[in-house]
């Protein structure tokens, strides 16, 4: 999980992860959810957006070559809009194909937005992860310190050994709700530039189709 950089001290050389989290407190709880739910947004992301899923080699020459030979059929159509979300695009522009440059066009950008927002699918969830854990782990450090002030009322300054641990359990919340923030907005950042990308490069392919099948139509009429 992101969470387990936020190791503690350790003993034996195993990092004592149980009494951490009863030291954080229950605020540790949201917290490792989060790490959680992290985890598996970014397994399952760097699985989905893999290029050669989003964007098959040769897609687009494959579909000339059928449109050239005419054997575009209804079931070679069917299996392109079913094979990746590009596909998706080349589909809705390929149903138009007997309409004009333009409507070709519309339909392509109308199912992109579609594609689009399913490759973003979990970012946003992602990005809230990323800001509610440092406020999570900063909110368990002030109940923490609270602890310690209500200590320090009861039994003064006498004792610093029990000030310095009420104080290192305070932070460690906020140890571990930074430790899960980090590498989760890393990896928020890194999806969102990379839809971009795959967006850009899905959009070149389908646009590049359109006016290599609108150019043969025309050069045939000429």
């Amino acid at each position: 999980e992101i969470a387990s950089s936020a190791i503690g001290p350790t003993k034996g050389g195993e990092p004592e992860v149980l009494e951490l989290m009863q030291a954080g407190g229950w605020l540790m709880l949201p917290i490792i959810a989060c790490s959680i739910i992290a985890t598996a947004i970014v397994l399952e992301r760097l699985w989905t957006l893999r290029r050669r899923r989003i964007m098959p080699d040769h897609l687009v020459s494959g579909i000339w070559q059928w449109n050239r030979q005419n054997q575009l059929t209804a079931e070679r159509i069917a299996g392109v809009r079913d094979g990746s979300p590009l596909g998706r695009m080349l589909t809705a522009g390929l149903v138009n194909r007997d309409h004009s440059r333009e409507v070709m066009k519309e339909a392509i950008n109308d199912t992109g937005r579609q594609v689009v927002a399913e490759m973003e699918r979990y970012l946003n969830t992602l990005g809230t992860i990323a800001s509610v854990t440092p406020l999570l782990g900063l909110l368990g450090t002030v109940i923490g310190m609270i602890d310690v002030f209500s200590v320090i009322m009861d039994a003064g300054v006498g004792n610093p050994g029990v000030l310095a641990g009420g104080i290192s359990k305070a932070l460690i919340t906020t140890a571990a709700g930074l430790s899960v923030a980090i590498p989760t907005l890393m990896f928020h950042r890194y999806f969102n530039s990379k839809v971009n990308k795959l967006a850009i490069g899905m959009e070149e392919q389908a646009l590049t189709l359109v006016e290599v099948m609108k150019g043969e139509r025309e050069g045939a009429e000429d």
